[in-house]
């Protein structure tokens, strides 16, 4: 009699142990199949991101050359500014002699005497 019952209880151990090791089998062939499902999202996504990466970097060698031509265009304008003029001689006798600017040279000579 013992020796079945060691029998059997041995058995039941056996049976619970492979149901619980085939309960554990499933969620791990779950959890791999989810990897798996983000692995394959993760590459998805690096491969939009090395699109987009060439797009923006395309894009700013693009403005970097704009902006270079228009540097050189403003620097081509600001070249062919003529320089400025010196004040007239008129002018600055005016000023020495602190004519107003209304009243005319002989006039102020004039005026004075």
């Amino acid at each position: 009699m013992w020796r079945k019952s060691t029998l059997a209880s041995f058995v039941v151990a056996v049976v619970l142990s492979l149901s619980l090791t085939a309960c554990k089998d499933t969620k791990t062939l779950q959890e791999n199949e989810q990897l798996k499902a983000q692995v394959a999202d993760l590459q998805k996504q690096n491969g939009e991101m090395g699109n987009n990466l060439e797009t923006v970097t395309a894009s700013r060698d693009a403005l970097s050359k704009e902006n270079d031509d228009l540097k050189s265009q403003i620097a081509a304008m600001k070249s062919k500014k003529p320089k400025k003029k010196a004040s007239s001689r008129r002018r600055r006798r005016r000023q020495a002699l602190e004519i107003p600017a209304g009243v005319g040279l002989r006039e102020h000579l004039q005026g004075a005497s």
